[in-house]
């Protein structure tokens, strides 16, 4: 067959299908399958070959179930563009009727040494699907060669993904959306496979006060079926993807169940505090972590029977009493009314959010209702991975994200944090399955000179993020997980919802805490090789705003500004002839050097942060010490700086015996990466000493470890003097002298971030460009509290010098 034959049917004054091109292959082999509700309802299976779409329909859908025959009955050749084709044929064209997206991914042949082409032509075609729903194994057998439609047999091969129960396609849409006020019309049995009913997003914080509403904490983990019966148990997704054998531990406990039962829930990974930990769960395969538990909510089938037309708080009553005391196994408990409060409980823990059901509410299999409801406590998307930008440092930089408008894919931002280094290797060895040449865009996006690898758009990650600016990008996206349950060409983009805390407010300002901080040039390249913007440098300062204010507040700032990127001319600048805005609070000093009196800018809040990101102040130099006490420093810096023949492993050894040294004098000392080649070492004083005394101390240290490594470390200031060895800095300890700060950005290769280590982390494998704007954030999730010392309680010089002259 060819396209002329799909070009004849169809008149596309009056059909919106695209019309019918050969197009050449680009990438892997791509296949799609649409619901066609026509004048009979059946599903399209289109397959990417020769530079068309090999099209079959099936009347009954596919099926996962390995003794299913599904009759596939090959019609006309499409072209490739619709492989993204759904919408409303018009009434009066050939195929009237509505098609929608149900699955799409790429296949392989399961024969390396076989043409696939050929394998058509004879009649036998064994593919393996990589798909949403559609995974693994199949055969296309053709059964009849006689007339213009041949007929095939469509069987899935018996795999990990097989499963055994009776799987309905129809039942894996979850498209409709109902008020769930009449009981459902229709049973099922315990063989079936059944999708979940799903609930509606609260687009406000409405709760109900009524008593017919209950209220369940959201669980942030796989939704997973289970249907028992004495002779089998398996638990599979929402998409009828069988999960049995990746959680042997819950289908064992499952088997427990003194009846036959059909239930419906969340697999999670809870950490010490009870909290669900998605990305564990994730991993748990490779990387058990936290315990692993099946959460339960609801019972559709009991001892023979369907139970789905039972109210909701009868079906919950007989579901604790079935699941009570089964290992691993977790009944879901709930509140009746005083949803409001539940939530705000529920956020001060920091969990996902709660659902409210309606009491009375029956259960649908595979629909929206409206009966139940989910409040979020934090932001959170689907979005479809549409490629990444390259990195020399990391496997990746950031992850290309898009959403689907009009049937067209929207660009809707760059996620660059949420996954470590070794997640990275991982995500990038799935990507390099799914590359493609060309943009999958329809328009050209903007990426500020980073350059892009483009991906097929199957793979969908969820992400968490602040906001959405008004040109609907995502503020702040932060990688959750991979989602493997939701279908792409369903991830539409809706309009945007701007936060209260930092909206665009204009095109060349930012609102933050009722403040107009002024922005602009946000796409300007500040690390061109990088390809990171100025709008990169904001993003990250407002995110870490509340981590690296506390190091700032009170103390005069010295603004280091490279208005034009890492690579053009940089200035110092003390203060500004035209004056500061008056919501940015300053403090009047004398300057010797300059014989004149210096408004010093304070950085007291984040928008003075964000306003001084805005100037180019790419990192943030505050002085050691604070308004009121400014000639006795809060703390002193050991600074080691390497020259060029010095490697990072002889910067970390000279670390390590400073630690050695502080811990025999009963120190304790605080180290952090430079964002640059050297590390910092701080000691607190207390603003007690003065700068001379509190230096003075410094440069007793510093002379013990040179002492101690005299051919790896020097006290010569001069270039020349050194002779390639470490230049242990103590002169950084004086009035008015500024250092990078903690959590500050750094002017060099990759955005490093000056970032507080464990002393457990100063070691060989410490890797100085494993810190940057794209990493830094996750790693303050896991310790925020870092570093806070430094501005605590100091040491006792006469203290330690006792402990010297002793010993």
């Amino acid at each position: 067959m060819s396209l002329e034959e799909y070009n004849k049917k169809r008149d596309f004054k009056k059909t919106n299908e695209p019309r019918g091109d050969i197009a050449p292959q680009n990438g892997e082999l791509r296949f799609v399958i649409q619901r066609h509700d026509a004048s009979h309802l059946h599903f399209d299976l289109r397959l990417e070959i020769d530079g068309v779409l090999k099209s079959w329909a099936i009347p009954k859908g596919p099926s996962m179930n390995p003794n299913d025959k599904r009759l596939a009955v090959q019609t006309e050749d499409h072209p490739l563009k619709y492989l993204d084709f759904q919408g409303i044929i018009p009434k009066g064209n050939y195929g009237a009727g509505e098609m929608t997206i149900w699955d799409s991914g790429t296949f392989t042949s399961m024969s390396d040494d076989m043409d696939i082409l050929k394998m058509i032509e004879d009649g036998d075609l064994k593919i393996t699907f990589i798909g949403t729903k559609l995974k693994g194994d199949f055969a296309l057998v053709r059964t009849n060669f006689d007339g213009k439609k041949p007929q095939w047999l469509l069987i899935k091969k018996k795999d990990k993904y097989a499963t055994e129960l009776d799987y309905d396609a129809n039942l894996h849409l979850s498209e409709t959306s109902i008020d769930g006020s009449a009981p459902p019309s229709k049973s099922f049995k315990l063989s079936q496979q059944v999708a979940p009913m799903l609930a509606t997003t609260s687009k406000e914080l409405k709760f109900s006060t009524s008593k017919n509403w209950l209220y369940e904490i959201k669980w942030d983990g796989y939704r997973m079926i289970c249907n028992h019966s004495s002779a089998t148990t398996t638990l599979y997704s929402r998409n009828g993807i069988d999960y049995s054998n990746a959680f042997p531990s819950l289908v064992k406990h499952l088997k427990e169940l003194s009846k036959s039962a059909i239930l419906d829930g969340e697999v999670v990974t809870l950490d010490k505090n009870g909290a669900s930990k998605f990305q564990w769960l994730q991993h748990y395969s490779e990387e058990p972590k936290g315990d692993l538990i099946y959460v339960v909510f609801d019972l559709l089938y009991l001892d023979g029977h369907s139970i789905a037309h039972l109210k909701l708080e009868d079906r919950k009553e007989l579901l604790e009493a079935l699941v009570e005391d089964i290992p691993q196994i977790r009944y879901s408990d709930h509140i009746v009314g005083g949803g409001k409060a539940f939530f705000e409980k529920v956020k001060e823990q920091g969990l996902e959010g709660i659902i409210g059901k309606k009491a009375d509410s029956f259960y649908y299999p595979g629909v929206r209702s409206e009966s139940w409801v989910k409040f979020k406590t934090q932001e959170s998307i689907e979005t479809i991975i549409c490629g990444y930008t390259k990195s020399e440092n990391r496997p990746f930089g950031s992850l290309i994200l898009g959403l689907y408008k009009n049937n067209e894919l929207s660009y809707v931002g760059n996620c660059g944090t949420g996954f470590s280094i070794s997640q990275q290797r991982e995500m990038k060895k799935e990507f390099d399955k799914i590359t493609q040449l060309k943009s999958p865009f329809p328009d050209k996006i903007n990426l500020a000179g980073r350059q892009a690898v483009w991906l097929q758009p199957h793979q969908v990650a969820e992400v968490t993020f602040a906001e959405w600016t008004e040109k609907g990008r995502l503020r702040q996206p932060v990688f959750k997980g991979f989602r493997s349950d939701k279908i792409p060409q369903k991830l539409e983009l809706e309009s945007p919802k701007l936060s209260t805390h930092a909206n665009n407010t204009s095109d060349n300002s930012l609102e933050i805490d009722g403040i107009n901080v002024p922005v602009s040039n946000l796409e300007k390249p500040l690390w061109p090789k990088d390809g990171i913007t100025k709008y990169d440098l904001i993003d990250y300062y407002i995110a870490v705003s509340e981590y690296i204010l506390p190091f700032l507040k009170d103390r005069p700032q010295n603004l280091h500004r490279h208005p034009n990127g890492i690579e053009k001319e940089s200035f110092y600048q003390k203060d500004t002839p035209e004056g500061y805005p008056d919501w940015i609070e300053t403090v009047k000093l004398y300057s010797e050097s300059s014989d004149k009196n210096i408004d010093y800018m304070l950085c007291q809040k984040e928008a003075t942060l964000i306003y001084m990101a805005n100037l180019g102040c790419i990192e943030i130099n505050p002085w050691n010490s604070r308004v009121g006490s400014l000639e006795k420093p809060d703390y002193i810096v050991i600074d080691l700086d390497p020259s060029e023949k010095n490697d990072f492993q002889e910067v970390v050894e000279v670390a390590q015996s400073f630690h050695h040294l502080l811990n025999e004098l009963g120190i304790e000392g605080y180290c952090k990466t430079s964002g640059s080649s050297g590390l910092h070492i701080y000691i607190p004083m207390g603003a007690v000493y003065t700068f001379e005394e509190a230096r003075n101390f410094c440069k007793l240290l510093c002379t013990i470890i040179q002492e101690q490594l005299p051919k790896l470390t020097t006290m010569e200031r001069p270039l020349k003097a050194r002779k390639g060895r470490i230049y242990l800095d103590y002169l950084q300890n004086r009035s008015a002298q500024t250092l990078a700060s903690v959590y500050c950005v750094r002017p060099k290769h990759g955005a490093t971030v000056s970032t507080p280590l464990l002393w457990k982390e100063v070691n060989m494998k410490l890797d100085k460009g494993d810190f940057t704007i794209f990493t830094v954030m996750e790693r303050i999730e896991k310790f925020p509290d870092l570093f806070k010392e430094v501005l605590g309680k100091g040491v006792s010089i006469e203290k330690t010098l006792e402990r010297l002259e002793g010993g």
